[in-house]
């Protein structure tokens, strides 16, 4: 991939976070009927508070993923691609590095939830590993949980 690089974002990227986002989940609202939870996040309160880490190609924001980590799992809040970079392992690079960075934490597993409407989001995770542990009601949809356990390479925090 030339010149691409993950880095932190800091306050200064919240605008560029939240234009990205839009733009990402922007194709879900004509199946959803809305727009989708992460397109009315602050991406203000985000940065401080969570781990959002930046992927740039050739200095360009090209995707993101947003992070924080628990006792037991990492969660992933978001995980948004530049509509113009999707289907360019982009993604895969991201959910490679939350799993690093887990690894590294000592934690032992990844989670998320996505919108069942998303069917091409269920089965990207699916291929990357994740497996769905339940699903619920939302906003007129369904929400599906998934993990992704990291196995023995994992220490578990408590060990």
């Amino acid at each position: 991939m030339p010149d691409a690089a993950i880095r932190r974002a800091g306050p200064a990227d919240a605008p560029a976070i939240r234009a990205l986002v839009r733009a990402a989940y922007g194709r879900w609202m004509p199946l959803i009927g809305r727009e989708p939870t992460p397109m009315n996040a602050d991406y203000d309160r985000a940065v401080r508070e969570h781990r959002i880490d930046l992927l740039l190609i050739e200095g360009a924001l090209a995707a993101l993923i947003e992070t924080t980590p628990h006792p037991d799992h990492l969660y992933i809040h978001n995980l948004a691609v530049a509509p113009e970079r999707q289907g360019r392992g982009l993604g895969r690079r991201l959910l490679a590095h939350a799993e690093a960075e887990a690894r590294l934490a000592g934690l032992p597993e990844l989670r998320l939830l996505t919108n069942a409407a998303f069917a091409s989001n269920v089965r990207l995770y699916e291929a990357e590993g994740f497996r769905v542990d339940r699903t619920e009601p939302f906003m007129g949809g369904t929400t599906v949980h998934m993990s992704k356990a990291l196995g023995a390479g994992a220490p578990r925090p408590d060990a």
